[in-house]
């Protein structure tokens, strides 16, 4: 009987402890909500009070509040320095701190898939301009910069009306007009200072703020080179303001070479102004595209631009741009550690249409998703050149290994298939081969993989822009078959190569082989069109051979996961402890030298702010950074037999690329191929509206700029004439343009 009893009692134990385990995990879940929440809306807060700030400055009433809050902070901690970093910096260094904290909660389960019955509209998706010369922009987007022209705008005015009431009553024309010019210089450039203080802040590559509002570095470049223009031409005209004033009080050479020690450092500004105006010229379109490698070596003036800055303002008004200027500082720092270690190339293959396949080894806890991208440097060919490549392998594909497509297409593409080309030789006559490294910063990309968050998927690319959305197919392919968080279920491929010996790239995943009768899950539709050639050629029933290098690594060097997106907990202590560092710092340097030896000129404070901003960094991050560099090796050594399944995925892989080709044919015949014409994007998305209905479609753009712009005019074409049955269009560009 007792026995029984048990019997019977024991799935009721059972039974409770499951409502026991689920009631503390919806407890956990509201309270993870809860905070998510708070911090979302303390960030929100703090965000819209600093930009406020910039509106109000300018105004009698901001005037007052500035000094109000001098007068209350100015005996604080580190004095007049202390309430600008206060008011100006702190509130960036303060949302960083939330960021953090944000995505320390979020950890995994951010991704959280919902199918949404009723399709809406989005801003960051919704494209507005589409023929301007700033490329695609959103709805989002046209907001913000519609917000900075306000911003320059009611600046300008403001203080022109301030110049204006302010011109002496007494004074002869003449000086008047030199009020007027030096005022209005003044001014001018007291706007691109408030340009200058978000200028960093897109190119912070593994940034926690860019993290958190899920923009990857390949579209915040595009902010940072707008920031860019309107902050330069702020600063010209300041500084062109001040040369016709002195030029027509007649002591131009005298105000130029000037450096004072209390207040504005003329010739500082001077340098300053000469080597952003460098960057800027070399970064104009025809230059950038042309003379690529003279707008990456230009652009490193960027170190003489903000140190003679700091120079030429005085450490009271650099505090303005110093907090975006700690945080570009801080993951920079981190690249430059990342990108030290040398990573072997474990497997090329080299395709006939001049493409390559690179594969490098990873360690198992690199995160990164299929939209990610790493920048690549192989010191066989420079030491200077980095390139950014689109990944092309899903995480899915294999814990210790990550795959890139490269297409020799410049001077530094064809090197590298050119040595790939030579090893492979090398082996065939039995010589010894020459062994090909590269250095890995990133992966970067997207926080969430957005690609999964769509029922319905089309995906546009142009030539080697199909990399990508091979991840993407992987990834959902691997997700679909393990039942893996997956929403894609209808997905639509256009692809427009020049010339059909790149189709074998369609192949170089199978997904036959990733996910068996995957057409019984999944629709797909591929569209593939051959723009210059008019029929197919004689060989096309003929599978294109492609070149295997697999370099003999008996002990594959991995790529290293010190990286801003690598491990939330690692790089927030980074960030945490280089700030606290910094406040150390300035509170040593103020108690011990400062005020002892009452250090006075402007510049040399200045100088002593970058160098608390560096040393912070390097002495209080890099400690971070080199327990976190050994927890990394701790791990790998953890992982007794990881080069033992390093060993097997690479043979599993060999083996794959042999059943790709066998089975490529098949592939490619299940698409619909058009020879001599193009994409008719009118006739694709109208088909697509009729047989989808009224759902949301995610639109993933990966090619050239006016592959970009048709698909964004067709898109808001057909969502501003949708009807209630069709379908909304959602705009998301993948193209990397520097």
């Amino acid at each position: 009987m007792a026995v029984d009893d048990f019997l019977h009692t024991d799935p009721l134990l059972h039974s409770n402890g499951a409502h026991a385990n689920n009631s503390n995990n919806k407890r956990n879940i509201n309270f993870v909500s809860l905070a998510k929440w708070v911090l979302k809306f303390t960030m929100w807060i703090v965000f819209l009070a600093y930009v406020a700030l910039f509106f109000l400055i300018p105004t009698d009433f901001g005037t007052e509040l500035y000094a109000d809050w001098t007068a209350a902070t100015n005996g604080s901690l580190f004095g007049d320095i202390g309430s600008m970093l206060l008011l100006y910096s702190a509130p960036i260094i303060f949302i960083a701190f939330l960021a953090v904290l944000y995505l320390l909660i979020s950890g995994e389960d951010q991704l959280q898939l919902q199918e949404k019955k009723t399709p809406r509209f989005r801003l960051w998706t919704f494209p507005v301009l589409v023929d301007g010369p700033l490329g695609v922009v959103s709805a989002a987007e046209l907001i913000g910069i519609i917000l900075f022209i306000v911003f320059v705008i009611w600046s300008a005015y403001v203080y022109t009306v301030v110049i204006i009431g302010t011109l002496p009553g007494d004074s002869t024309p003449i000086e008047k007009s030199f009020f007027i010019l030096e005022n209005l210089g003044l001014r001018i450039g007291t706007i691109g200072l408030y340009c200058l203080a978000f200028l960093f802040i897109p190119v912070a590559r593994g940034s926690v703020l860019l993290r958190l509002i899920n923009i990857p570095f390949e579209q915040a470049i595009r902010y940072h080179v707008w920031l860019g223009h309107l902050t330069m031409l702020l600063f010209t005209l300041h500084g062109l303001l001040y040369v016709i004033a002195w030029t027509m009080e007649g002591h131009l050479l005298k105000e130029i070479l000037e450096w004072a020690d209390i207040g504005v450092a003329h010739l500082a500004g001077v340098i300053s102004l000469t080597a952003g105006l460098l960057m800027w010229m070399t970064s104009l379109y025809p230059v950038r595209r042309n003379k690529f490698e003279l707008f990456i070596y230009t652009h490193q003036l960027y170190v003489i631009f903000i140190v003679f800055f700091a120079f030429h303002a005085g450490h009271f008004i650099f505090c303005v741009p110093a907090g975006g200027i700690f945080l570009f500082i801080l993951d920079r720092f981190l690249r430059f550690c990342q990108s030290r270690k040398t990573v072997d190339i474990i497997s090329i293959k080299c395709l006939p249409c001049g493409t390559m396949e690179l594969m490098f080894p990873k360690p198992a806890n690199l995160r990164y998703n299929a939209l990610s991208f790493i920048f690549l440097q192989v010191r066989e060919l420079s030491w200077l050149q980095w390139h950014p490549f689109s990944v092309s392998s899903s995480p899915l594909d294999g814990k210790y290994h990550l795959c890139v497509l490269i297409k020799a297409m410049g001077e530094w593409t064809e090197k590298l298939k050119g040595n790939v080309l030579n090893s492979s030789r090398a082996d065939l006559h039995l010589q010894p081969r020459t062994k090909i490294t590269a250095s890995v910063e990133g992966p970067y990309g997207h926080e969430l993989p957005y690609h999964l968050m769509y029922e319905n998927l089309i995906l546009v690319a142009g030539g080697i822009g199909i990399s990508p959305f091979l991840a993407i197919l992987s990834d959902i392919f691997h997700r679909t078959r393990e039942g893996k968080p997956c929403l894609p279920r209808n997905i639509l491929i256009v692809w427009a190569v020049k010339r059909s010996n790149e189709l074998p790239l369609l192949s170089t995943n199978d997904m036959e082989l990733i996910c068996p009768f995957f057409s019984n899950k999944l629709s797909l539709e591929i569209l593939i069109f051959v723009t210059r050639e008019s029929q197919p050629p004689l060989e096309e029933g003929q599978v294109h051979e492609a070149t295997y290098s697999s370099p003999l690594v008996s002990n594959s060097n991995n790529m290293s996961v010190l990286v801003g997106t690598g491990n939330n907990i690692w790089s927030g202590l980074y960030v945490i402890s280089s700030t606290l560092g910094f406040v150390i710092l300035l509170y040593l340097l103020d108690i011990f030298y400062i005020n002892p030896y009452d250090i006075s000129p402007w510049w040399y404070k200045a100088l002593l702010l970058v160098i608390c901003m560096l040393a912070s960094v390097f002495i209080f991050g890099g400690v971070v950074v080199s327990l976190w560099h050994l927890w990394e090796r701790r791990n790998a050594a953890r992982e007794a037999s990881m080069d033992d399944r390093i060993a097997v995925e690479n043979m599993q892989h060999d083996e794959i690329l042999a059943h790709k080709d066998s089975c490529q044919q098949n592939f490619l015949s299940s698409a619909n191929t058009y020879y001599g014409s193009r994409p008719d994007f009118k006739d694709i998305f109208g088909d697509i509206s009729e047989k989808w209905g009224c759902v949301d479609v995610g639109v993933i753009v990966c090619g050239p700029p006016s592959l970009q712009t048709s698909v964004a005019k067709e898109i808001r074409s057909q969502n501003i004439r949708r009807q209630c049955n069709h379908p909304i269009f959602h705009f998301n560009s993948h193209s990397f343009e520097l």
